[in-house]
């Protein structure tokens, strides 16, 4: 099997990748996270989790690079990272009692090969009624100001969804693992 490499710094999806038994490194691709004018967030996502592997390759010519990227859609409005409190409560203030999709664009590059699968998962989440004390509540507790959609699902943000649906729960967090091994499997990766 060719070395595994995340191109992420995030902690959420390494802990998801961890639960595949497989080793693998991390590395933080260097690339510009913009959207190009009139690009539609499925292809945004696609397109950054491709870019991200690819960034990697050439110092990692015989790996298997995972790229991920995700964002939220609240109605036609992409909610990214809030970074701070007053952003994030916008956010789910503007969630409250309405449906919040989540898209995670999944990209698996055999850099020796230059095999590229590239897929985008989505997930959605009905939200509960919001009122501003329990969203500032749930802020000061959680602090979550890295997450798209400004909670995080795998901790007290649970507590913020009336119901959820999708094909993969890990895609809410960041990395479709199901897809992911799809992807490793059509690589000969034997997982278990």
């Amino acid at each position: 099997m060719l070395p595994l490499l995340l191109a992420s710094s995030s902690a959420y999806r390494r802990e998801l990748l961890d639960r595949l038994g497989l080793p693998f490194v991390c590395r933080s691709p260097d690339i510009d996270e913009s959207q190009h004018p009139g690009e539609p967030a499925v292809e945004l996502v696609k397109r950054l989790a491709r870019e991200k592997a690819q960034a990697l390759a050439d110092s990692h010519p015989a790996h298997l690079i995972i790229g991920s990227d995700q964002v939220a859609i609240l109605g036609e409005r992409i909610l990214g990272k809030p970074h701070t409190f007053e952003k994030a409560r916008e956010q789910l203030l503007a969630a409250s009692g309405t449906q919040v999709t989540f898209l995670t664009g999944l990209a698996l590059l055999n850099s020796q090969t230059g095999n590229c699968q590239v897929d985008c998962v989505p997930f959605t989440v009905n939200m509960r009624t919001l009122d501003p004390e329990r969203v500032e509540r749930y802020l000061l507790i959680e602090q979550p100001y890295d997450c798209a959609g400004s909670f995080k699902a795998e901790g007290l943000g649970v507590s913020l969804f009336e119901s959820t649906h999708g094909p993969d729960a890990t895609s809410l967090i960041g990395l479709p693992l199901i897809r992911l091994v799809d992807m490793l499997l059509a690589e000969g990766v034997q997982i278990p």
